[in-house]
This record gives structure tokens, sequence and C-alpha cells, in this order.
């Protein structure tokens, strides 16, 4: 096996580490590369440049190459614990993996000028073939040992650059790895200030993913419509957005089951089974969701479930996220001939049990169009809401 090895703090891991590292494969023709971050890295001694634990880079480094045979990661700079020399990384590369020549060693031209005062640069050049890849946008300069320089383009990105923007709230999102981002925002990592300890990143990353791999390529856009409409609702409303948005994202995913599946998913909630959803068990996989968010995701949020649960039949008694994700499903923006009130609705009512009932209304209105029943719970919470209007002359 052909491989070369990418070291560096990793801290955080961005897209211009995973850049150079295709640009290798692609042109030098490796096998694989092997990426290890370091411990403490002699170039960065400095305590607040290793401000995080070694695991949670590590872990960012993990989540953002999954899925890519291309890429390893190996903890032994972090196992060894220490300052990281690389001498003693490339040995135990070369002691470990079945090589059928020698490893190649990544460095950036940032610091490849200094590379002869590194310890035992001469033996690190008997055992290893330098690549030089381009950091910077001066020319190359010409350095004196023998190594392999590549002309790959240059993505102008530092994990420094990235920490920075973080605490100082300038956008980063999209320099790292998704994957990378959510466990940032999750752990509040670099002083990201996300919104405390209901944050829920890293879930929601898996759920949407889950979604988007398990879902017809239509459901999982209407499932991201409706987790954005639902993140909107939230905010204008006073709920946490990060659980409207998983709650959306998550709506449908029982949507895949078949009808023997919903069934005897939907049994094991206890909420009974009627006869209206055994003639229609599609109509059971808001309740189906709700259980394999409980089985799949250990989601215990009662106000997530309850949301997910009933978005296909609404009830007496449904909490303020329950109706946000009721009224996002039913007329995000992918949907098509929708009342275009009733979005805007959305943006312009200030009372959020008000747009609930002008979306009720409509999908009863609809559904009676079409010469469908309506759940039972669903009519007679829409006749109750009506009854209150005419008394009362406001809902509620």
């Amino acid at each position: 096996m052909k491989i070369a090895i990418l070291g560096g703090s990793f801290n955080p891991v961005h897209l211009g580490h995973l850049f150079i590292a295709d640009a290798v494969l692609e042109s030098l023709h490796y096998d694989r590369i092997v990426l290890i971050p370091a411990y403490r890295s002699p170039f960065k001694l400095a305590a607040k440049d290793m401000e995080i634990t070694s695991r949670d880079r590590l872990e960012m480094l993990a989540a953002s190459v999954s899925g890519d045979p291309r890429l390893a990661i190996d903890d032994c700079e972090i196992r060894r614990e220490g300052i990281s020399y690389t001498i003693d990384t490339v040995k135990d590369i070369i002691s470990r993996y079945a090589l059928t020549e020698k490893p190649g060693l990544i460095i950036g031209d940032d610091l490849a000028a200094e590379f002869p005062q590194w310890r035992s640069s001469g033996e690190i050049l008997e055992l290893a073939d330098v690549i030089i890849a381009r950091r910077g946008n001066a020319a190359a300069s010409p350095f004196s040992y023998p190594h392999i320089s590549i002309s790959n383009e240059v993505m102008n990105i530092s994990s420094q650059m990235v920490r920075q923007r973080i605490r100082e709230g300038g956008a980063w999102s999209f320099l790292v790895p998704q994957a990378a981002r959510a466990i940032i925002e999750d752990r509040h990592l670099y002083e990201y200030p996300g919104a405390g300890a209901e944050s829920c990143m890293e879930t929601i990353f898996s759920i949407e993913q889950a979604a988007r791999e398990e879902l017809s390529l239509d459901r999982f856009i209407h499932s991201r419509h409706t987790a954005l409409l639902a993140w909107d609702l939230c905010r204008r409303f006073g709920l946490d957005p990060m659980r409207g948005y998983l709650a959306g994202i998550a709506h449908d995913l029982g949507k895949r089951m078949t009808d023997d599946e919903l069934l005897a998913y939907a049994g094991s909630d206890g909420m009974g089974i009627s006869e209206l959803d055994k003639k229609k068990p599609q109509l059971l996989h808001g309740r189906v969701t709700a259980v394999l968010l409980r089985k799949r995701f250990d989601i215990r949020d009662s106000d997530i479930l309850e949301a997910v649960a009933l978005h296909t039949e609404a009830r007496d008694g449904m909490g303020p996220l329950a109706k946000i994700i009721y009224i996002a499903d039913k007329v995000e923006f992918s949907r098509k001939k929708i009342d275009p009130q009733l979005r805007a609705m959305c943006y312009t009512e200030t009372e959020l049990d008000a747009i609930f009932l002008a979306v009720l209304g409509n999908t009863v209105s609809w559904l009676l169009s079409q010469k469908i029943d309506p759940a039972p719970e669903t009519l007679q919470l829409l006749e109750k809401l009506q009854s209150e209007i005419n008394n009362s002359g406001s809902v509620y």
C-alpha cells in the first residue's frame, strides 16, 4: 500500500486540510492519506492554541472523513502524549502499516523552509518522501533538500482564522466540514455562543443525514423546507428554533415504512389504533416517527415527540411546538397550490393560534373537497376553535 502522512493540530480541521489531502491523492496517486492530529505540536506550544481537548479535535477529524476510504485517522501522537515530533511518527507508521514503498510526508510551504531544523530531519528524508503543498499565495521557494512539490490551488483558510471568526461572530460555517461544524456548535468550542444546554447540532446532523439517505429526494426537500419554516416560526414566537428545526427535519422519517410496519410500530406507543388508521396506515407515520426518534436517536423531549406525532392529525391540547410543525408541514415553500396568504401569515400574523386555525381550516376544507375523511379528533378540534371564535370574537 502506498500512503502519505498529513499531520497537524487540526484545531479545528478545515476544508483546506482536506483539499490538500485530495490534491496529493489525485496528483501523486497515493492509495491513502493518514491524517494524524498532534497531541502537542512543537510549532504551537502556546496553551491558547491547544485550548480544546485532543478528543474534540480527534472526533471532529474522524467525523469529517466519514465514508471516504482514501482517508484514515491515526491517533498515535495523542496516545504518545507529550510534544509530537515527526521522526517518531514516521517510524511508528512504517512499523505498523503494510507499506510497499516509502511513505509520503506532506508539509505546507509555510513550514518547508524550517524543515532542515526539525529534529532528525536527515533521517526523515531517508525514511519518507517529503511532499510540499502550497499553503500561501507566494511563488514556490527553492528548497535545498530532496522533495516533491505539488502545484495545488490555494484555499486561504487556517485553523486560526476559523477560531477567530467563531469567537468574533464572523462567517465561518462553510470553512469546515459540516460534521465538524456540528461538533463545534453542539459543544460550544472556541467560545461559540450556541443556545445553551439545549443545543443539539450533532443529533440534528445525524437525523438530517438519515432523512437524506432514507427518504425520496422530494420528501427530503419537503422535510428540510418544513424544518426551515419551523425555525422561522419558533424564532417569531419565542421557542427554541433548534428544537423546531429538529422536529421539522425528522417529521416524515416514518414515511419510508410499509403499511404493516407502520401498524406494528404505532402499536408500541400506547395510543391505540383507530379504524381510520387501519384503513389508512400512512396516517400513522407521524406517531411512528416519534417512536423512531425515541428508539433510534434517544430523543426524550416530549414537545418534539408530540410535534412529530401529531403533524398528520391535529388534536386538542397541542402545545406551541406541535402547532408550529403542523403549520410548517402544510404550507412550507416546496408545496404547490398553497394559498399565498397562509404563507404570508407565518411572517406577519402576531398570534400563533390565528395561523394554526387558518391552516387547520384550510387543510380540513381541502380534505373534504377530495372526499377524504379527516380524523375525528381533527374535526373536533376545528369545531371547538371555530366555536370559541364565534363566542368570544378571538382565538382562544
